[in-house]
């Protein structure tokens, strides 16, 4: 094996992990939303940004305000999930950098003084911690719904400011009957990875 990782963590974080379109009412509890970023807080940004923002949707009064931004398609599932995430980006991140990067304090000021600049760096390091919360849904042995069909600009006057960027919205949950979808093709190693 050329993985340390064991074969059935492989499975239940990759292999056998899919996009659930339907879950059970099984409630997601706060400790295991809290276990979740507890273990992906820990993924790799650059200079060690943190701007993802996560908004738990629990209230059936949010649910509706919510239900109301996402494409039709998406309406049902997210009504029905156990718990929603509204993944943001924070394009204000960098007054958090002086602590969270002591090597180089500096950074804030040097890297991130105009807005454009941040806002390009809290999209892309905030989409990395997305994918790390989703990796970390699975290692919970729950599963995870990422959607991007839906009005962001409606998600973002409804539920946040004009300082974060929406980017996803989640559901999470244990997978319901027919929770999936056929298994996409992906490509092969060839087709994605060249050497120079």
């Amino acid at each position: 094996m050329s993985l340390v990782l064991d074969p059935a963590a492989q499975d239940l974080l990759f292999r056998e992990a899919r996009t659930a379109n339907t879950f059970t009412d099984e409630p997601v509890t706060e400790e295991q939303v809290q276990a979740i970023y507890d273990l992906v807080k820990y993924g790799p940004t650059a200079f060690n940004q943190t701007p993802l923002r996560i908004t738990l949707v629990r209230s059936a009064e949010a649910r509706e305000r919510l239900v109301q931004h996402m494409a039709e398609g998406n309406q049902a599932k997210t009504a029905a999930a156990p718990l929603v995430a509204i993944l943001s980006a924070d394009n204000e991140f960098h007054e958090e950098l002086p602590a969270l990067f002591p090597a180089f304090p500096q950074a804030k000021d040097v890297f991130f003084s105009e807005r454009a600049a941040r806002e390009n760096a809290a999209g892309m390091n905030a989409a990395l911690q997305a994918a790390y919360f989703i990796v970390g849904i699975r290692a919970a042995g729950l599963a995870a719904g990422p959607m991007t069909g839906c009005d962001f600009e409606g998600v973002r006057k409804e539920f946040l400011d004009d300082d974060h960027t929406p980017l996803m919205v989640v559901n999470i949950g244990k997978p319901g009957a027919d929770a999936w979808y056929p298994r996409s093709p992906r490509l092969e190693y060839d087709q994605v990875i060249t050497t120079v």
